[in-house]
């Protein structure tokens, strides 16, 4: 008979957390770098990076999973737990970074989106139900944008372009002068001035017209999303800004790049956003310090968290401490787009690779049905069938591949479920060993907390010991194309890539415009190695379709669409939040 566990919001309730201001003390951080958001949360200021420049990092490690079923695997769940068995029962310095929930995902199927159990972060009515103010914050900047493109778009109809200048650089106390953004936006157009008073009249008319073609314009969402995926890959406030600056948010009509240092909005923004680029500390239910910060989604961007909450955590957890990351979906997609995109731009190289895996979902990939969300599971997957198990570890092996494929030692963590039988859990285990993982460890931490991960954190520190020789999968300087074929036969198994005319048009478009060494970012099905989210397995032979391609020049990569079959995968998910009420009628 399983045993009955409390709900999440019953654990939560059950936790006392410390003060926001006691964690900063014991993690080494000042009052001054503290800024209280509530009792359980506080956002971090940059001032520490400078101040801890020179202290060592700690061990890097990075949380992936194999494709799982839309349910999840307990990926951050696993993160939470290997930071708690590293830190509250093996006493060493250890942090994890997490993503913040994104509007919506907390009651989706897969729970609160902050861990579960006994490895959640606390207190779950603050970090789920009540926002840190990124998300209002990036709205705000967009329809900064949106506004100022549609008043360009208007007054350029409207008044003359004398007119227009004296908008644009107003005359005030006699003197007129043109904005840092103006003055970078004259040297893109080849006018080596910055005294107005000395312009001609065509470069007056050069500098005012922005002649934005309506049709290329960039809708609300595309930019929040952009702007997200800039502040987790921003370093410090300068180069956020200077990515809002490459933000490309139209088109002109002879075909050229309309960034938001041409609408002179990327100071203003940067003003707006610059609350948002602090991290937010809070705990988990052992007092396991973690960070959240920034929720860049996992498909049309590389869904980790932020490169300054890495940074921030490594610097704090000092040489001989562990901090754990997360990436987005399986080893993929977001492992894929962590190495190639976040560690890229960030600089940092992770020690070590632990791969989340169930015997459900391995059993998914042998033939058993499809699991839908908000249904019970099929019988099958309450049934030992080793034969079935066995099949679906094709996909265990590519996956494990997919990860070594960079470099580093990679321990498959085998996230331990009460219907698994030890005979399944002895196979998966063996069958990740033969696939060259550094080591396979069952774990139970949802239910028992850090203890449940022990084992996986001495695993995790036996394999951070190993000398690193990590590497990308491409170099960013070979043609676009030639890297999303090397993303597709490499990770995904592809035979090849098929380019459509408007992909191919928008690539070419791209290149000229300079943005062809960016790396890219493949928005594919999370639930398949292919295109099809129905294909399971390690599916071979089959070609990748690129349908369109958008170039987020701020946030640094080219978004490739691909032609993802609709399923009732697409169908929407059952909320999981009955039963489980914070408060209950005491009477």
């Amino acid at each position: 008979m399983p045993i009955a566990f409390p709900g999440d919001a019953a654990i939560s309730c059950s936790c006392q957390s410390k003060p926001v201001a006691q964690l900063a003390r014991e993690v080494g951080l000042f009052s001054e770098e503290v800024e209280p958001y509530g009792r359980s949360r506080a956002k971090i200021r940059l001032d520490v990076l400078k101040r801890m420049e020179k202290q060592p990092d700690g061990k890097y490690v990075v949380v992936t999973g194999i494709t799982s079923t839309p349910l999840g695997e307990g990926k951050r769940t696993t993160t939470l737990g290997l930071a708690q068995a590293l830190g509250a029962l093996l006493n060493i310095n250890a942090f994890a970074c997490v993503q913040e929930p994104s509007p919506g995902s907390c009651f989706g199927a897969m729970g609160i989106a902050v861990g579960g159990g006994y490895s959640q972060i606390i207190p779950l009515e603050e970090v789920s139900l009540q926002p840190s103010g990124q998300n209002e914050l990036i709205s705000a900047a967009s329809r900064v944008v949106m506004d100022t493109i549609k008043a360009h778009a208007y007054y350029e109809t409207k008044l003359s372009e004398k007119a227009l200048f004296d908008l644009l650089v107003p005359l005030r106390e006699g003197q007129r002068s043109v904005s840092p953004a103006q003055l970078s936006r004259l040297k893109k157009l080849g006018i080596e001035k910055s005294d107005p008073l000395t312009f001609t009249g065509t470069e007056i008319r050069r500098f005012v017209r922005l002649d934005i073609d309506s049709e290329t314009t960039t809708d609300s969402g595309s930019l929040e999303n952009e702007i997200m995926a800039i502040l987790s890959l921003s370093s410090s406030e300068e180069e956020m800004q200077q990515r809002l600056a490459k933000t490309v948010v139209a088109t002109n009509k002879s075909g050229d790049p309309v960034t938001t240092e041409d609408l002179n909005v990327s100071g203003p923004l940067a003003m707006v956003l610059k609350d948002a680029l602090k991290p937010v500390l809070m705990q988990t239910v052992e007092g396991t310090p973690v960070f959240l910060h920034t929720s860049p989604l996992d498909d049309i961007a590389h869904g980790s968290p932020s490169i300054l909450a890495d940074k921030i955590a490594l610097k704090m957890v000092g040489s001989k401490g562990f901090v754990v990351t997360e990436s987005g979906h399986g080893a993929d997609v977001g492992l894929e787009k962590f190495f190639n995109i976040k560690c890229r731009y960030s600089g940092l190289q992770p020690d070590v690779v632990v791969m989340v895996a169930t015997v459900r979902t391995l059993k998914m990939h042998g033939g058993a049905p499809p699991v839908q969300a908000g249904l019970p599971l099929p019988k099958e997957y309450s049934q030992e069938n080793l034969e079935q198990l066995e099949r679906g570890c094709c996909h265990l092996r590519r996956q494990v591949e997919n990860a070594q494929a960079f470099g580093l030692p990679v321990i498959v963590a085998v996230n331990k479920f009460s219907s698994d039988t030890d005979a399944e859990l002895e196979l998966v285990c063996g069958q990740a060993r033969q696939a060259g993982a550094f080591d396979a460890v069952q774990y139970t931490n949802w239910s028992e907390g850090g203890a449940g991960a022990l084992a996986l954190a001495e695993a995790v520190q036996r394999a951070a010991k190993l000398p690193g020789s990590f590497r990308f999968l491409y170099d960013s300087q070979i043609p676009a194309a030639d890297k999303l074929r090397t993303v597709a036969q490499k990770m995904y198994g592809a035979k090849d890539i098929e380019l459509s005319p408007k992909a191919k048009e928008k690539l070419a478009l791209y290149t000229k415009q300079g943005f062809g060494n960016l790396p890219v970012c493949i928005a594919k099905t999370h639930l398949s190695l292919s295109n099809d989210p129905m294909m399971k397995g390690a599916p071979t032979n089959f070609v990748l379709p690129i349908t369109d391609i958008k170039a987020n020049a701020g946030a640094g990569f080219l978004c490739c669409l691909t032609d993802s079959t609709n399923t009732e995968m697409d169908d929407p998910m059952w909320p999981c939040f009955h039963g489980n009420n914070l408060y209950h009628d005491s009477k």
